[in-house]
């Protein structure tokens, strides 16, 4: 059986592309119930409707708090019977009050090697400390910022040559990867939390 994701955005929407085309091609076990957005000029909202994906802007500034544009937010998600909920590229931090709702299955990826460089410049922070090795997690979503339990991680080593733009443009090659392979551990229902550590079972 397939599972029923949903996809928020703030953005281009690419790993929303990459998600898309992973379902398409039957890689990945889930349907794409609908894509949340909290900014209107997204254009991850686009790539939605292009493939026949509800999509829906869901703003902020309409809500008084933070908890009660959550409850707009899990009013569509629960429309669509929603299981999983993925963050590709959504920059806003989510409260208690849906986390609590969707525990250990609200997945994030995020553009560096966590616990290090957390927040919303994960590429620009790694470069313009010097590292030696970049890479993106993909991690559950607790309260904190980027704290959440790590589902999985891949590096991307900075090469002599690199500039920032290189250096990115692999990175989000990577990501593109490494999102549908966690999404897919969690369809096949291979993922078991274990306190701050995710266990990946194996194949069957």
């Amino acid at each position: 059986m397939k599972t029923n994701i949903a996809v928020l955005i703030s953005g281009s929407g690419t790993n929303l592309q990459s998600i898309i085309d992973k379902t398409a091609s039957g890689y990945l076990p889930a349907n794409i119930r609908c894509v949340i957005s909290d900014r209107e000029d997204a254009y991850g909202l686009e790539r939605a409707r292009k493939h026949h994906v509800p999509a829906y802007f869901i703003d902020p500034k309409k809500y008084e708090t933070r908890p009660a544009h959550e409850e707009a937010l899990m009013a569509v998600l629960q429309e669509h019977d929603v299981e999983l909920v993925v963050l590709a590229g959504y920059m806003r931090i989510l409260t208690k009050h849906i986390i609590d709702r969707y525990r250990n299955r609200i997945m994030n990826i995020h553009p560096a090697l966590l616990p290090s460089f957390p927040g919303t410049d994960g590429y620009g922070d790694a470069w313009r400390r010097g590292v030696k090795v970049g890479g993106c997690t993909v991690h559950f979503v607790n309260e904190g910022c980027d704290t959440g339990p790590i589902i999985m991680q891949e590096v991307n080593f900075i090469k002599p040559d690199d500039t920032f733009e290189s250096f990115k443009a692999r990175g989000l090659e990577i990501e593109h990867r490494v999102l549908p392979e966690a999404i897919k551990l969690y369809c096949e229902k291979r993922l078991v939390v274990e306190g701050c550590a995710v266990k990946i079972l194996s194949g069957r």
